[in-house]
C-alpha cells in the first residue's frame, strides 16, 4: 500500500505551537469541528445551541432550536455544505453549514439517549452514529434515512472513524473494545482489543475510561485509540492518558504511547499529522494539553499546554492549524508552528 499522507505544510513545527486566536462562546464548549472548506470552526455546547465561528474574523452565529440538550457531535457532508449535530437528546439535526440565519433542515430521532460520536465516510454517502444504546447506525447523508443499524457492542459508543478507503467503519465503546464493520453489509469483521482503556472500580462500582479517540493513518497502516489508564480513583480524576497503536493489517497491538506525569488526563482525540506523529487532545484536572508522539517512540516528544481543560480538538484541512473547545467557554486556534510564519 502506497503512503497517501499529504506533503508536509510550509512551517510545520508543533514543538513551536503557539494560540493565534480564541473566541467566546456562550456557553462551556463540548466538541469542535472545522467544516471541510475551512473556512469555519462549529462548536456544541452545553446547552442546546451549535455556535459557528468564522476563522477570517472570528464572527459568532449560533445554530439554534435543533437540539433539546448539550450538542456532543459534530460532522459535515462532503462538499462542506451541510452540517450534522447530535445531541444529548438522541437527535442528530441537519442545517446549512454557511446559512447567515441557520434553521433546522431536518431533524432525525436517531439514537435512545447521547449521541456521543459521528463520522462521515470518505466519500459523502454514509453517516455513522454511535450513542448510549450501545449502537452504531450507518444513515444514508443525503436523504437521512437509516441504511443500518449495528449491534455488538457491550458499553456506550465514544468514537467512530471511517477507514480512508471508506469499506471499513471503526467504533470504540466504554468497555475498550474497537469493532470493525463491514460498511457495505454491516457485517462484523472482527475486534481490536483496547481494553488497557477500560477500568472497572469495585469500590465505587463504575466502568469507566473506554476508547475516547480513534484515528486511522492515510495509508492504513496504523490505528491508534486514545483514553485514559492507571484510573486508581475514577470518579476523583485520577488516571493518566494512554494511547494504543494497532498494525492496520494484523490488527495486533504494535505500541503504548504514554504521557508521564498526566495525573488528571484523557486522550479524547487523536490525529494523525503530515509527518506521520500523531497528535492528541488531553484534558481534566490538569487542564489542557496537545500531546505529541512519534509512532517509532513510547512517550510523548512535545507537550503544549493550553489555558484551561480541553474536551475536544480537531486539525484543519491545511495541516497547520488546531481547534479546541474549552470548558472556559472558549474555542481556541493554535498554530503548529513558529509566529513569524
Amino acid at each position: 500500500m502506497t503512503d497517501s499522507r499529504a506533503p508536509v505544510p510550509a512551517g510545520f513545527d508543533p514543538k513551536q505551537a503557539h494560540v493565534t486566536a480564541q473566541w467566546r462562546a456562550d456557553a462551556p464548549l463540548v466538541c469542535c469541528r472545522f467544516e471541510p472548506k475551512g473556512r469555519f470552526v462549529f462548536c456544541g455546547l452545553e446547552s442546546a445551541v451549535v455556535e459557528r465561528f468564522a476563522l477570517a474574523d472570528g464572527k459568532k452565529v449560533p445554530f439554534a432550536g435543533g437540539h433539546e440538550s448539550w450538542v456532543f457531535s459534530l460532522a459535515f457532508s462532503h462538499d462542506g455544505a451541510r452540517t450534522y449535530t447530535g445531541g444529548g437528546d438522541g437527535r442528530v439535526t441537519v442545517w446549512e453549514t454557511a446559512s447567515d440565519a441557520p434553521r433546522p433542515v431536518q431533524k432525525i430521532e436517531a439514537h435512545r439517549g447521547w449521541v456521543r460520536a459521528m463520522s462521515m465516510s470518505p466519500d459523502g454517502a454514509f453517516l455513522a452514529t454511535g450513542g448510549n444504546d450501545r449502537l452504531v447506525k450507518i444513515w444514508h447523508a443525503a436523504t437521512g434515512s437509516l441504511a443500518r443499524e449495528l449491534k455488538g457492542h457491550a458499553g456506550h459508543v465514544y468514537s467512530l472513524e471511517f477507514s480512508p478507503d471508506g469499506k471499513t467503519l471503526f467504533s470504540g465503546d466504554l468497555m475498550g473494545v474497537v469493532n470493525l464493520w463491514e460498511v457495505a453489509t454491516g457485517r462484523l469483521m472482527g475486534s481490536l482489543d483496547a481494553k488497557a482503556l477500560h477500568t472497572y472500580e469495585g469500590g465505587q462500582q463504575v466502568d469507566f475510561g473506554g476508547v475516547r479517540g480513534l484515528a486511522i493513518a492515510p495509508d492504513a497502516k496504523l490505528i491508534a485509540a486514545g483514553g485514559l489508564h492507571k484510573a486508581s480513583n475514577p470518579l476523583g480524576a485520577v488516571h493518566e492518558p494512554l494511547v494504543l497503536l494497532f498494525d492496520g493489517q494484523s490488527h495486533k497491538q504494535t505500541r503504548t504511547l504514554l504521557a508521564d506525569a498526566i495525573t488528571g488526563g484523557v486522550v479524547w482525540r487523536l490525529r494523525f499529522l503530515a509527518d506521520g506523529s500523531l497528535m492528541g487532545a488531553c484534558g481534566g484536572s490538569n487542564g489542557g494539553i496537545l500531546l505529541f508522539w512519534k509512532t517509532d517512540a513510547d512517550k510523548d516528544f512535545h507537550r503544549f499546554t493550553l489555558p484551561n481543560i480541553l474536551r475536544d480538538m480537531d486539525l484543519h484541512p491545511d495541516g497547520l492549524r488546531v481547534a479546541t473547545s474549552h470548558h472556559d467557554r472558549h474555542v481556541r486556534i493554535t498554530r503548529l508552528g513558529p509566529k513569524s510564519a
